[in-house]
């Protein structure tokens, strides 16, 4: 890519400000939109402080509930059909083919869809939504603001991390998230906006909700080489269990569009669904941030922790398969968090040497299991210790989470970031390297000519990047532009056919995605 003159970053950072003081706005607005639906729907007063599903009484008034939301969000979906689902894979669609346009009705319809879903017991998290409404209104700035399409795509991943740092308070985390997640690049004119973007929204996060760990978790120590045997095996378990919740959440989805109704139905069903299965346990409906506290802290017994996990997970896949709109990151952690627990107890039986606890074996759970499913592995790993402020398990945690990552890997072809993109044709790899348009120069792949040849208005100069012969070709559509050199004579000339040469060698050094020839038409981008 070309270098971004100070100037224009100068602007887009300027831009990104502005994006992040709205995006953090909004991110306030949405907890207490949440807040003040779930007390109204679900416990029948007004309040705009997040209350707790811990006394929630079992009734069949929260099916009445959650169908009636369920129905408000399809009548949504008729005027923005984009709020169906998390929304995280619609992002990075409209980055990847559709030059970051986000249709602005998105950054009202999908907050206030998500209040809905989860204001009326749906078990799902805010941070999907804000991503999303703060990706909405970066491309509303890109599409205010003469910019150009690469630099739409920063403002876009500036306003989703935004919402993610505004919501948690984790702007480091919000910014390698844009990386791995939107960006798919590692520079300089990317990285400036966001860490301005996720400052403000940081900010507006520290300001209006506070600046401390969104869980606070007892003092773990790390015990060393010693315990790391043990933490190897958590990893191997928590990729097996991203395995089982990706391809669950992805058989309940082919169940639902196997149903001879419309689509317009589906929410409504899974409404009836997962609060009949959150009867079970009510404390498993809602967003649960005050249930994933008692769980890291070992407040609640095994057997407890047990069915809260397990019946988050069903409720969860019944709710987000339906395609009704909420957030997947807190009922992972939810449920990674429950798991971790049941295996650290197992741990300090088999290997009492290890000295292992069940809250920190809890907390490495969430990172392990959030970077396996969703393919953002050191999102995961910032995220979780941004949310615990927990240093003493960052060095288990990396290992644990890597490890996770390879598990799933090698089981997995598609996360659950993934999945409905590869069913729409379009392949997301994970390569992350310099371009080489950007480091080759003219000079060193151009055709050399004969002394007879006269410049021509299409002329860059050898010591060019090859990038600038590529983007002279495109404006002008012309296939051979001629390279002349510091005295301004032709020296050679670059072909279109010499800048696929450059791509292809870089494509030989890179691994080849198992079944693309075999799966004609479809796109892959890395």
């Amino acid at each position: 890519m070309e270098q971004t003159p100070p100037s224009r970053l100068a602007l887009i950072s300027a831009l990104a400000a502005a994006v992040g003081l709205a995006a953090g706005g909004a991110a306030w607005v949405l907890l207490h939109l949440i807040a003040f639906i779930t007390n109204l729907a679900v416990f029948g007063h007004v309040g705009f402080h997040p209350p707790t599903f811990q006394h929630l009484q079992a009734s069949p008034r929260l099916i009445v509930i959650a169908v009636i939301g369920a129905l408000l969000i399809s009548l949504l979906a008729k005027w923005a059909p984009v709020i169906r689902g998390h929304g995280i894979p619609e992002t990075m669609e409209a980055v990847l083919s559709k030059e970051s346009r986000i249709a602005p009705r998105t950054a009202v319809a999908k907050p206030l869809s998500a209040a809905i879903a989860i204001g009326t017991a749906a078990p799902f998290g805010a941070e999907g939504p804000i991503i999303v409404t703060g990706g909405a209104i970066g491309s509303l700035v890109g599409q205010i603001v003469r910019v150009s399409p690469s630099e739409r795509k920063i403002l876009l991943a500036c306003g989703a991390a935004a919402g993610m740092s505004a919501t948690f308070g984790a702007p480091l985390a919000a910014v390698v998230l844009a990386v791995e997640l939107l960006l798919f690049e590692f520079s300089a004119r990317a990285l400036v906006p966001l860490a301005v973007a996720t400052s403000v929204a940081g900010g507006v996060h520290a300001a209006l909700i506070g600046s401390g760990p969104l869980f606070d978790v007892p003092h773990h120590s790390y015990a060393g080489l010693t315990a790391l045997p043990a933490y190897v095996a958590l990893g191997l378990a928590c990729g097996l269990l991203a395995v089982v919740i990706t391809r669950g959440l992805f058989f309940v989805e082919s169940m639902y569009r196997r149903l001879p109704i419309g689509d317009f139905w589906h929410p409504a069903i899974g409404a009836v669904a997962f609060a009949s299965v959150g009867l079970i346990e009510p404390r498993a409906l809602g967003v649960g941030y005050d249930a994933i506290g008692d769980v890291l802290n070992s407040r609640l017994a095994l057997g407890a922790v047990a069915v809260l996990g397990i019946v988050k997970l069903v409720a969860w896949w019944l709710a987000l398969g339906s395609g009704t709109s909420g957030g997947t990151l807190a009922p992972m952690l939810l449920i990674s968090a429950s798991a971790g627990s049941l295996l650290g107890a197992a741990a300090q039986h088999l290997f009492p040497w290890a000295h292992v606890s069940i809250g920190a074996f809890a907390v490495v759970a969430m990172a392990a299991t959030f970077g396996a499913a969703t393919r953002a592995t050191f999102t995961a790993i910032v995220f979780v210790f941004e949310l615990t402020r927990d240093y003493q398990v960052v060095l288990p945690l990396m290992l644990a989470t890597v490890i996770a990552d390879l598990v799933f890997s090698s089981l997995s072809d598609d996360s659950i970031m993934t999945e409905k993109l590869t069913r729409r044709g379009l392949r997301i790899g994970r390569h992350y390297g310099v371009d080489p348009m950007t480091v080759t120069p003219v000079g060193s792949i151009m055709t050399r000519t004969g002394p007879s040849a006269g410049p021509t208005e299409h002329s860059v100069d050898e010591a060019d990047a090859a990038i600038v012969a590529l983007h002279l070709m495109v404006d002008e559509g012309i296939e051979v532009v001629t390279v002349i050199d510091g005295t301004g004579a032709v020296v050679g000339t670059c072909s279109l056919h010499d800048l696929l040469e450059v791509r292809r060698r870089q494509r030989h050094h890179e691994t080849r995605q198992e079944g693309f020839a075999s799966n004609a038409g479809r796109r892959t981008v890395t």
